[in-house]
């Protein structure tokens, strides 16, 4: 009551004032700005006389901030402070400019005194937290909100702790982010600010037990919360417990039957659990509520993909790509639901697309060179997968995929020669001694091509199928059918 008498006396003067002085009562405060912003011209110029009250300098000063006239800005609030040296308004306002024009240390100054007139203005807390930051002193900042903190409560402490958890984002402090954000639940449980970013937060922290906690008791008081259902439904998918963060979802869904978001993670949690048919249901309705999005497109396809439909699979890759032209993955996944059909020729056109977005890409032209060994184009294939070892030349998988297709091209002597390349590459592995035995046989080195194949199968038994594939009309050797069947016996024992 003391703090505040003084302020009703001085409101009564000024309006007392007004009233007394016709040429003065037509500027209150709800007057036309540029009434106001003309008087301002003719006291700052010193032409004329005029009278602007404490609150009119301050719309002023908002007036050029706003317009980002920082300069005027600043010359209106420095006459401001000199017709109101009280004003702790206009002090934490040229506070805030002088911020915006990186002179923090008289920001701070200015602050100091704000504060002296007026401790209870949250803004100066949070300027000074701004000032800290830019001068690199988080650790000031982080104490300064967690001593205000203490001082305010209702929106005024929740502000400083969405302030306080920014500090400590700009620390990389991110538990106590969680912390600050769960503090404001649970001052406040259906504030929303807080219960989107807790969200990311919990996932970032991997503390999903404390988000189950925290949201069932928001659940419990308010159980038409659908965020606070939604983060509930996420901390289970955190821990993989898919079949409750389905339930949870379907209540988000069941009280927000628009919110796209939760149907987009109930599909994801669907997926998890091969329900393709209803993950299928609840991405379609993604795109009935919201922007399209190659992604979701992509989701659906890969859905059809898994339950065969490689038609409507390609229908929605298709979309996909279109929305992203030059996402060459795409092209890739059109490309292998032919495959799939054995549609060898209509795949080789999509891989193409590819290529020509990623030329060297070491794993399209696998694809595209295993494609063309499907064609029984080997020459085309052996090209393809050079430029896999080329690009990747601790690749086995494209070692192994080279050496084979110049053995089904009849390169034998070429083939011997990458096997060794292979070797110093990448050591002895059981595919290339496998091979080499082959090209020995096919080269007519029998002798040496016998010896290394028995050698291999008494040391890799389980991998002889490796020899067989790439070489199945070797069994016209008696020799080679007499070492299958060694092993055979060898395996039975």
């Amino acid at each position: 009551m003391f703090q505040s008498a003084p302020v009703l006396v001085l409101d009564s003067l000024i309006y007392t004032n007004i009233c007394i002085m016709p040429e003065y009562s037509r500027f209150s405060e709800n007057d036309d700005l540029q009434e106001l912003l003309s008087v301002y011209e003719r006291l700052r110029s010193g032409n004329g006389s005029g009278f602007l009250s404490e609150d009119s300098f301050e719309r002023i000063v908002d007036h050029f901030d706003d317009q980002d006239a920082i300069p005027k800005a600043m010359e209106a609030a420095e006459l401001g402070i000199q017709q109101f040296p009280y004003s702790s308004t206009l002090l934490v306002k040229k506070a805030d400019l002088l911020i915006a024009t990186r002179q923090y240390s008289k920001a701070l100054s200015l602050l100091d005194k704000a504060e002296i007139l007026d401790k209870n203005d949250i803004d100066i807390y949070i300027l000074r937290t701004d000032a800290y930051l830019a001068l690199d002193q988080q650790s000031k900042a982080v104490t300064l909100l967690e001593e205000a903190i203490q001082q305010f409560d209702g929106e005024e402490r929740i502000d400083l702790l969405f302030e306080l958890a920014d500090v400590y984002d700009d620390y990389e402090a991110f538990e106590k982010i969680f912390d600050c954000l769960k503090l404001i639940l649970e001052y406040d449980p259906n504030n929303e600010e807080a219960l989107y970013k807790i969200c990311f937060w919990t996932d970032f922290t991997g503390r999903n037990e404390e988000s189950i906690r925290l949201h069932l008791n928001i659940i419990e008081e308010f159980p038409y919360n659908d965020l606070a259902w939604f983060n509930l439904a996420a901390a289970y998918q955190g821990l993989k417990l898919f079949e409750k963060a389905i339930d949870a979802y379907q209540y988000a869904i069941a009280i927000n039957e628009k919110f796209d978001f939760a149907y987009r993670n109930l599909a994801d949690a669907q997926m998890r659990l091969r329900r393709y048919k209803e993950a299928i249901e609840s991405l379609e309705k993604v795109i009935e509520l919201a922007r399209p999005e190659d992604l979701i497109y992509q989701a659906i396809g890969y859905c059809y993909e898994k339950i065969k439909n490689f038609a409507q699979a390609r229908f929605y890759y298709r979309k996909a790509s279109h929305l992203n032209p030059d996402n060459a993955r795409l092209y890739i996944k059109i490309a292998r639901t032919y495959m799939n059909e054995n549609k060898y020729q209509q795949a080789v056109k999509y891989l193409d697309m590819a290529l020509r977005i990623k030329r060297l890409d070491p794993d399209f032209n696998l694809i595209m060179g295993e494609c063309h060994m499907k064609l029984g184009k080997y020459k085309d294939a052996v090209h393809y997968f050079l430029a896999v070892v080329q690009a990747k030349s601790k690749s086995i998988k494209g070692w192994e995929a080279f050496i084979r297709s110049l053995f089904e091209a009849g390169q034998y002597a070429e083939a011997e020669k990458q096997i060794q390349q292979a070797q110093l590459k990448l050591g002895q592995k059981p595919v290339f001694s496998f091979y080499e035995s082959a090209v020995l046989l096919a080269l007519g080195k029998l002798k040496p091509g016998f010896t290394l194949l028995e050698k291999t199968i008494e040391l890799f038994p389980k991998q002889l199928k490796l020899f067989l594939k790439l070489y199945p009309s070797s069994v016209k050797f008696p020799q080679v059918v007499e070492l299958l069947l060694k092993s055979k016996r060898r395996r039975r024992l």
